[in-house]
């Protein structure tokens, strides 16, 4: 009776294990713990509230700039940014800080505010495209917003010699955009291709993104039968060899 208890509950575990990966936030500074329900969510990031990764808290913030900024980030480094630039870059905060849909795509990545980052996420050209088009008259002097800014008032500032540019000057392309403003994040999927992806924004009920994420987990055989597959054998070997034991 013990014997079959213990066992039920190991199965129970690895299975649970295995839909994890497509209920998960990043292990960082603003993040919670697990998905959970919001009453609501500051602008941009109401899309997650029915489950989501951050507070309300950090969704204020997330729309913020300067000194008021989770991360003091400016956006007004070269004047003032529109509003509708804007918007898109607030976007892409609710997407970092509340998605629970980037399970497939999480990496170490240790430093001072994660330990945790996602890593070439596929985003929608649609998403990059309205994104960079919303974008392409504002200024910028990077083309690498995660690093080398100069941060000695407090918040980040042009390096020394920078030069004001107009996005589609630094940028060129939507697609050049996404992938280098923040290197590493997003890797953007061809409007006619067959595979999947994931948008950055939505206005529905339902998370599209919820979807894709089980698709790409299912294909790195992370969840939804590969990977149970792989625990089942594991769990049926390691149970022969605990009754074996225990026959002794």
């Amino acid at each position: 009776m013990y014997l079959k208890g213990i066992l039920l509950c190991i199965f129970v575990v690895t299975v649970l294990a295995d839909e994890d990966v497509l209920n998960t936030c990043l292990d960082a500074k603003y993040h919670k713990s697990k998905p959970s329900i919001e009453d609501a969510l500051f602008s941009e990031c109401s899309s997650w509230k029915d489950r989501s990764c951050c507070t309300n808290k950090t969704a204020y913030w997330s729309h913020q700039s300067g000194p008021e900024n989770s991360y003091n980030f400016s956006y007004d480094h070269c004047g003032s940014m529109s509003d509708k630039c804007r918007r898109r870059f607030f976007q892409d905060n609710c997407f970092y800080e509340c998605s629970p849909n980037v399970g497939p795509w999480i990496v170490t990545e240790k430093i001072s505010y994660r330990n945790q980052r996602f890593k070439n996420v596929p985003i929608c050209e649609s998403s990059c495209t309205a994104w960079y088009d919303d974008c392409k008259n504002d200024l910028t002097c990077k083309d690498d917003w995660g690093d080398g800014w100069n941060w000695t008032s407090g918040f980040n500032t042009c390096p020394e010699n920078a030069k004001c540019k107009s996005f589609s000057e630094i940028f060129q392309n939507a697609t050049n955009f996404c992938q280098r403003v923040f290197v590493g994040d997003f890797a953007v999927v061809p409007k006619d291709s067959k595979e999947p992806c994931l948008v950055l924004w939505f206005d529905s009920k339902v998370n599209p993104n919820d979807e894709v994420a089980r698709y790409y987990a299912k294909k790195k055989g992370l969840c939804c039968g590969a990977r149970r597959n792989q625990y089942a054998a594991a769990f049926l070997l390691f149970a022969l060899f605990l009754w074996m034991y225990l026959a002794l």
